[in-house]
């Protein structure tokens, strides 16, 4: 899913190249495929299907499947996380907490993908730094949950893991874990595909077009900021191109990577492929795919399935993650010390990460293998609202920010990411902001079927706090 871009090395398309024929071969069967050993160890969260031959009949139709991404792609991404290890660029991921089928829909990507944009826009150019784009998106359709039941009055049922596996609807049918949402899962991954190229391909990523990115909303006084900044930049780009020293090619499209927790082991498993130039396996689901905080256990299924591919990997951390848990991490997923190889993300809370994360950094810059350090400041700070909303402080998430910058700087490593979860809607889903949103006001555009995710506004708010913070390094 990446497109054209001068801000790091190599080219990626949905195409196949020319000269550099990125072909995948047949998914291996069960006996064949090394990465298949994960079936010997420990699997958390994985669905209970019912029909063990129905399920074997989609990982089967799922195994003669087109990849979804290509080796080529994910191989410009490690470089680029590489380069954000050392400083040299930042990362952006953000999307939904949990993708639905029933909002895999243009105007709902365009919005999150012009949200994107924009902060990536407010970060390049208030950091000068290259931001690699990455989306929670054409993936996102399983969540791992506390509890393997849900009680409604005095009805008990299976939870809701996703539309990848089951449905939201209360009923005992919706509830079934049902494998055929795995091909559905697919589908869905590639027509959302499809659509990110004809967004970031087409024009609408155009750089001399930051202005129209924020029509709709500049009604709200909050988005003055924003415009204050796309009018220096159009400035900038006009100077550019009376100077004639701008390309048109590279303003015109973006790089735009896909990510997913690797969460469905099945699902993974099946749309492993082994590359036909190196003989390497890559997962096709995405680009990048991180283990949760749930499942990173060094020696259950989940890491042990990612250990053999060769995309780049995240693995969330907690505030209970030991010096030794982590260590024990690198040795499996990233033994030689590749650089973008292996990205942590920091969940910790902001009430913990100035104590909890220090120690991790100075221990792995001891170790010297490099990571590619990210804050994810959502999971760690969800509350409950006096009214029954599962949700976040929009000041509570900054200060885990915040929080995280400081750890870096005293430690003397690098701070090279934000992973968040967002959308380009106007939900009322966090607490806090520009706008002040309060506990009455998560009734009026509370959407999400899992976690809370910043709005169009807040999730802005935040990349000019993050630049801010950024100038500083």
């Amino acid at each position: 899913m990446t497109m054209a871009s001068s801000s790091f090395p190599g080219r990626g398309d949905f195409s196949l190249r020319p000269g550099s024929p990125e072909l995948f071969a047949p998914a291996a069967t069960e006996e064949s495929a090394p990465w298949e050993s994960w079936r010997s160890k420990r699997a958390l969260q994985q669905p209970s299907y019912p029909d063990s031959e129905a399920l074997d009949s989609v990982l089967a139709e799922l195994r003669r499947q087109p990849p979804l991404v290509f080796a080529g792609e994910v191989d410009d991404l490690r470089t680029n996380l590489a380069a954000a290890s050392r400083g040299e660029a930042f990362v952006l991921t953000g999307g939904d907490c949990a993708e639905t089928f029933s909002e895999a829909t243009a105007d709902h990507l365009r919005l999150k993908i012009q949200t994107l944009l924009q902060m990536a826009v407010v970060l390049t150019y208030g950091a000068s730094l290259p931001v690699i784009k990455i989306g929670r998106i054409a993936g996102q359709y399983a969540k791992p949950r506390s509890s393997d039941m849900e009680t409604r009055g005095d009805v008990t049922l299976p939870s809701y893991r996703g539309d990848a596996v089951n449905s939201f609807e209360f009923t005992p049918e919706s509830r079934i874990p049902d494998p055929t949402r795995l091909l559905d899962l697919y589908h869905h991954a590639a027509s959302t595909l499809n659509l990110i190229r004809a967004f970031t391909r087409g024009g609408y990523a155009d750089l001399r077009l930051v202005h129209h990115w924020n029509r709709g909303f500049t009604a709200n006084p909050a988005y003055a900021r924003y415009e204050s900044l796309a009018e220096e930049i159009h400035r900038a780009v006009k100077f550019l191109e009376a100077a004639g020293v701008s390309s048109a090619a590279q303003m015109r499209s973006v790089d735009l990577f896909s990510s997913h927790e690797a969460l469905l082991l099945d699902y993974e498993s099946a749309m492993t492929r082994i590359d036909s130039r190196t003989g390497d396996p890559y997962n096709t689901s995405g680009h990048f795919l991180w283990i949760g905080e749930r499942t990173r256990g060094v020696d259950d299924a989940h890491v042990e399935l990612l250990a053999h591919v060769r995309n780049p990997i995240g693995v969330k951390l907690g505030p209970t993650t030991s010096i030794d848990d982590m260590r024990r991490l690198v040795d499996r997923l990233n033994p030689e010390g590749e650089e973008g190889r292996l990205t942590f993300i920091t969940r910790m809370g902001a009430d913990k990460i100035r104590h909890a994360l220090p120690p991790l950094l100075e221990a792995q810059a001891r170790d010297g293998r490099p990571v590619t350090w990210v804050t994810d400041p959502m999971h760690g700070n969800t509350i409950t609202s006096s009214t029954g909303y599962k949700t976040r402080r929009f000041e509570t998430i900054m200060d885990e920010v915040t929080g995280f910058f400081e750890a870096h700087r005293e430690a003397g490593t690098v701070p090279g990411g934000i992973h968040v979860e967002l959308t380009g809607d106007d939900v009322t889903e966090v607490l806090g902001g520009s706008e002040q949103l309060d506990e009455e006001a998560l009734r009026d555009r509370y959407e999400t079927l899992v976690d809370p995710r910043l709005n169009h506004q807040q999730s802005l708010e935040m990349a000019f706090q993050v630049a801010e913070y950024l100038k500083k390094e």
